[in-house]
């Protein structure tokens, strides 16, 4: 995996702009945040189990990575919308 290239920033911008209007509509961020997130214990455990195949771990780490991307974005578009918020 080379880390964050992988992913289609346009692909990464769209999941979190549906996670943004569950914000817009009234659902709470940390629950959506919890939602978004995949916890590093979580991967570690995927990761940690030997039955899985070569391919199902790379996946995990994608998935993983991708999701970090998500919430990324979706916490800046939470922050803008505080701040404009806050200047109204």
């Amino acid at each position: 995996m080379t880390g964050h290239d992988d992913f289609d920033p346009i692909t990464v911008q769209r999941e979190a702009a549906m996670f943004y209007g569950l914000f817009l509509r009234g659902h709470s961020a940390d629950k959506l945040r919890r939602d978004i997130d995949i916890p590093r214990e979580t991967l570690d455990r995927w990761l940690s189990r030997p039955h899985y195949e070569g391919d199902f771990r790379d996946n995990a780490r994608r998935v993983y990575e991708f999701r970090k991307q998500v919430l990324a974005v979706f916490e800046e578009l939470v922050c803008q919308a505080r701040s404009k918020a806050r200047l109204q």
